[in-house]
């Protein structure tokens, strides 16, 4: 990586990915983006618990994967920077010979990508520099790691929430999902909103000032997180808060948490 990489992303306008790393005690954050981190905790202090309890959800979920329905490839989208318990050190503690695929298109990422790339001889790890919105591109590149005659698992953890309405997520989501073999399953954790709840609009509106246009947060009822598993089979118990997807016997469970999560089957 050329030492002049961080040339390429402003560090004084907020950035999502590092945000969320503030969020998680993470250090590869910067003042802007703790100064917006911290405005959404003044009005919401529980989204550190929301973000710790998306990353408990992704081991379930790859711990399921692996261990229940056999999957040993992972495309993960909008992977966000490296930290604790990253996808393919999941997966390849069960399963040596895991393939993952992280897809994002944030510099700051891509400056840590290295992270993601530390394989174990048996399996492979790869990185794809791309916007999730380009799914040819990402299929494309990620079919060099990838065998998409088989299954594979499509990871789109809290990422859908920076998609606009605008670009259609929905239909972004069925592009990628239309080139995964049976028995594939698509895998979802996103923000929620009901009932215009006034505090969760409040903290959206300081986490998009934040950024300063750079990206925006779109936060969306359940019933438009549901759509992105049409025609899919969702594994039980079908749709949840984050912490009562399949909890652990030391995790934390039944809080209210503005996010849901689900994984289905793709049948045919």
């Amino acid at each position: 990586m050329p030492e002049d990489e961080s040339a390429e992303f402003d560090t004084s306008v907020a950035h999502p990915a590092r945000i969320y790393d503030y969020w998680l005690g993470g250090k590869d954050n910067f003042a802007a983006d703790r100064a917006a981190g911290d405005q959404v905790i003044e009005i919401r202090p529980e989204i550190i618990v929301g973000v710790r309890a998306n990353r408990r959800f992704l081991g379930r979920a790859v711990r399921y994967l692996v261990e229940r329905e056999g999957i040993r490839q992972f495309l993960d989208i909008g992977t966000g920077l490296p930290s604790a318990d990253n996808t393919h050190e999941v997966a390849q503690a069960i399963a040596p010979d895991a393939r993952i695929v992280y897809a994002d298109n944030d510099p700051i990422v891509l400056a840590h990508a290295r992270a993601l790339l530390t394989s174990t001889p048996e399996g492979q790890t790869a990185y794809i520099s791309t916007d999730l919105r380009e799914a040819g591109t990402v299929l494309r590149e990620a079919a060099r790691t990838l065998d998409f005659s088989q299954p594979v698992a499509l990871m789109f953890l809290m990422t859908l929430q920076y998609i606009p309405d605008s670009d259609d997520p929905h239909a972004i989501v069925r592009r990628y999902v239309d080139a995964l073999a049976p028995g594939s399953f698509l895998v979802v954790s996103d923000t929620t909103i009901k009932n215009q709840d006034a505090i969760l609009t409040e903290s959206t509106r300081r986490m998009n000032e934040g950024m300063a246009g750079h990206t925006r947060q779109t936060r969306r009822p359940v019933a438009e997180i549901l759509r992105f598993f049409d025609g899919l089979e969702l594994i039980e118990p079908g749709l949840a808060m984050l912490d009562n997807w399949r909890p652990e016997p030391d995790d934390p469970a039944g809080r209210e948490i503005p996010a849901h999560c689900a994984i289905a089957r793709k049948r045919r």
